[in-house]
């Protein structure tokens, strides 16, 4: 009883503290600024952890059900291993267009001590092409194909060959993204003709139709659609990252073929020695930050904060600063 009444007391005092604070507020006038030095503004922003001067993009999803098909898709993966020993395949797929052939006009410069490759400016379009591309969530095998286009057909073409060379399975999940390519009446025909069912078109004239039929758990492929803005929850995005980084960022290709035949050959490379599956660890809950602002900005000014910009000791070591003026040789 006294644990309630010291509650009801606490919330009496607050309910009185706030409507004394708005009657105030509501009285008072906007007091003018009064000049404030650059080391108060400073010191301010410092203590706050405020950086007014960066700014990034930020993308707000306006699915109704974004977290209940966030965690959904999630789940998938995280039982990822444990499905597939139950004959379920997870597998991620989507597209990544617009890929730029690019032939350098002139040679690349090799690296150097201190120095890094350097590539020519300037280049000649050799073509595009479309990336089509199916991870294999529990192993992470990759099927590729590359085409002209972007369309159903496309996607039929790759869907079949993604079935043909992933390991046969009861039932196989596929992660896509909410493009109209991947719920067309030609899908929605593949899919009935693997999965070995009667397709009624009239009652899938409307794309949210399709989609409802293409995600019907009884069926031998089921589709989970991504919610909108929540391409992010697509794995073989992680993989569009490396192939970038790995093969694509370095690009200087001497033909259309050449780019093909490199490419076959990357991707053979891939599966044989890099292929994993990747660890995912986010649940669909939101994310929540564990350390406090304020507890990160004092460690990272006693110094013990990993991610300091201080440079660490072993790279003060072996990699000292360079000077600012070059020793000009007589």
């Amino acid at each position: 009883m006294t644990i309630l009444q010291e509650a009801h007391q606490q919330d009496c005092l607050r309910n009185h503290l706030k409507a004394a604070g708005q009657a105030l507020t509501d009285d008072l006038l906007p007091l003018p600024l009064l000049p404030m030095s650059r080391s108060t503004l400073y010191r301010i922003l410092q203590e706050a952890d405020l950086k007014p001067h960066r700014s990034v993009y930020w993308l707000n999803s306006h699915a109704p059900d974004f977290a209940t098909r966030a965690q959904a898709i999630c789940q998938l993966y995280l039982n990822a291993q444990q499905l597939w020993q139950r004959g379920e395949l997870i597998v991620s797929t989507d597209e990544k267009t617009g890929i730029l052939l690019r032939r350098r006009k002139h040679p690349s410069q090799p690296i150097g001590p201190g120095l890094p490759r350097r590539r020519e400016h300037e280049y000649v379009r050799l073509g595009m092409r479309q990336l089509s591309a199916s991870l294999c969530v529990p192993t992470g095998q990759v099927v590729c194909d590359l085409g002209l286009t972007h369309n159903s057909v496309d996607f039929v073409t790759h869907l079949r060959h993604a079935v043909a060379e992933l390991p046969q399975a009861e039932r196989y999940h596929w992660v896509l993204d909410n493009n109209r390519t991947h719920s067309s009446m030609v899908v929605c025909a593949t899919v009935a003709e693997l999965s070995g069912l009667t397709l009624g078109e009239q009652q899938l004239q409307t794309g949210a139709a399709r989609r409802a039929w293409l995600s019907e758990p009884e069926h031998k492929h089921v589709f989970h659609f991504t919610p909108v803005h929540g391409s992010w929850l697509n794995q073989v995005e992680m993989w569009f990252s490396v192939v970038t980084r790995k093969l694509l960022k370095r690009d200087d290709f001497a033909s259309v073929e050449a780019f093909l035949e490199r490419f076959a050959q990357w991707l053979d490379y891939y599966n044989q020695k890099w292929a994993h599956p990747y660890r995912w660890t986010y649940a669909g809950t939101p994310l929540v930050r564990d350390t406090p602002f304020e507890q990160t900005r004092r460690q990272q000014k006693r110094g013990r904060a990993f991610f300091s910009p201080r440079p660490k000791c072993y790279e003060r070591l072996f990699y000292p600063p360079r000077p600012y003026q070059k020793t000009v040789l007589a």
